[in-house]
Parts: structure tokens; sequence; C-alpha cells
């Protein structure tokens, strides 16, 4: 598995970045980061000790399910789906919706933070 680069940098910088990559103005290099942050608090929150061991589980074990996952952590799937979502929304794991189910999938268990 690969390591995400993960970058920290004020709101209006990546609105910035945005804006110039959207007018064709820059063209970010393959090793930039894709995941950004605005500070080491909100990385912090996302990359937590408890939310890192998540996502070995979830590497280590690939459930099937969201159940799955929560009968092998031992938290509740209520929680757990929660927290997924919002990991999912970096783009740090993927959820796959399976016919009647979401099977969780980690992207990455290594992180390389890069702040500017």
């Amino acid at each position: 598995m690969k390591a995400i680069v993960i970058g920290i940098m004020p709101q209006d910088r990546i609105r910035e970045r945005v804006l110039d990559i959207a007018r064709g103005r820059y063209v970010p290099k393959p090793n930039e980061p894709k995941i950004w942050f605005t500070s080491m608090k909100s990385l912090a929150e996302v990359l937590s000790d408890d939310n890192r061991a998540l996502l070995h589980v979830i590497a280590n074990t690939k459930p099937e399910s969201i159940a799955e996952l929560a009968h092998a952590t031992g938290r509740k799937p209520s929680n757990l789906s929660r927290t997924l979502k919002t990991i999912s929304n970096y783009g740090i794991v993927e959820l796959r919706r399976e016919s009647t189910q979401v099977r969780p999938i980690a992207k990455a268990t290594e992180f390389h933070i890069v702040a500017q």
C-alpha cells in the first residue's frame, strides 16, 4: 500500500492554489499533496491514534462490511460509520457499496505530512 502525501496550508492559500489549478496557471507535480488540511489540529483529529489503528485493522482484516469491522474492533456500527464517513471525505478510506452492505477499504496506513 502506497503512502499518502498530506499537506497543511492556511485556507486562503488552499483556495488560491485550487483556483490557480482550475485556471491552468499551475500544474501540481505528481509528488505534491492531494489531501489538504488547514491546521495540524484538524489533521490530528482525522488521523488520531484510534483512527490510524482503525485503518490498520481495515487493511489487515479486509472486512466485507461495517458490521464485520464493528465486530472486529468492538465498536458500535453507528459510531464506526460516522468515523469512516469523516475519513472517507478526505479520501483515506473508500466506502464501497456492495449490494446491501458498505465495505470499508483503507487507501493507506502510512502518511507523509508536508507543512507549508
